[in-house]
């Protein structure tokens, strides 16, 4: 986008990174004509590896399923990595290409005990959405969603932060634009307003009890 003007201002929402894309300098000082709001800060990853112990208490392994091509796609997969030892939990990344390199790798990873799915977000992790979903479904592995379009499709659970919310942020910043402000004034802005949803059928489908402390704290629950 940038490419295509550095004089009209540019307000973007739900980026995963915005200064490894190169969209903006630093996300206190965008530095030229864009600024937005980013779609969530790595260490969000480590809320995925609770979610996950959580609904399912036995997963001691975990397949990430992430866009190496992409700049989130190596920054989650280094928040994870760090994170999962303290949640007694065995990573190992899955590249997200195409769906025959998909179903081959979720197929052998889910030849081994106590496993469970995380889906980080990419672009291509959401086209291929209903794969993952019914290969979640098909080996019986737990699954977290950085979405909750993958929970309305079926899959287990997903944390992650509320999209219209980011789009009506955007609004504000639009707003603020037109009347003076510069895009290299407004700072980029982490998500303030996450939402947790739980699929009971699915959860049902794989014997698991949702605990009452999640429930909780869920911010929707699909029967």
């Amino acid at each position: 986008m940038l490419q295509a003007t550095r004089t009209v201002p540019i307000i973007f929402a739900i980026v995963a990174d915005p200064v490894g894309a190169g969209f903006v300098d630093s996300l206190a000082r965008p530095g030229d004509n864009a600024t937005g709001f980013v779609q969530y800060e790595y260490g969000l990853s480590g809320k995925w590896l609770e979610v996950l112990k959580e609904i399912a208490p036995r997963v001691t392994r975990a397949a990430v399923l992430r866009d190496a091509a992409i700049t989130a796609g190596v920054g989650l997969w280094g928040a994870i990595q760090t994170a999962a030892p303290s949640f007694g939990i065995e990573v190992s990344p899955v590249n997200v290409r195409d769906a025959t390199e998909i179903e081959r790798a979720i197929t052998a990873f889910a030849r081994g005990p106590n496993g469970g799915l995380i889906v980080t977000g990419s672009a291509l992790s959401a086209a291929h959405r209903d794969l993952l979903v019914a290969l979640a479904k098909r080996h019986k592995l737990p699954a977290v969603y950085f979405t909750r379009q993958f929970v309305d499709r079926g899959g287990l659970i997903s944390y992650g932060p509320d999209i219209v919310d980011q789009f009506r942020q955007a609004a504000g910043y639009v707003d603020r634009i037109i009347k003076g402000e510069k895009p290299a004034d407004l700072p980029v802005q982490a998500p303030t307003k996450y939402e947790l949803v739980i699929n009971l059928k699915t959860a049902k489908a794989l014997g698991l009890e949702v605990p009452p402390a999640l429930l909780a704290t869920t911010d929707e629950v699909i029967e």
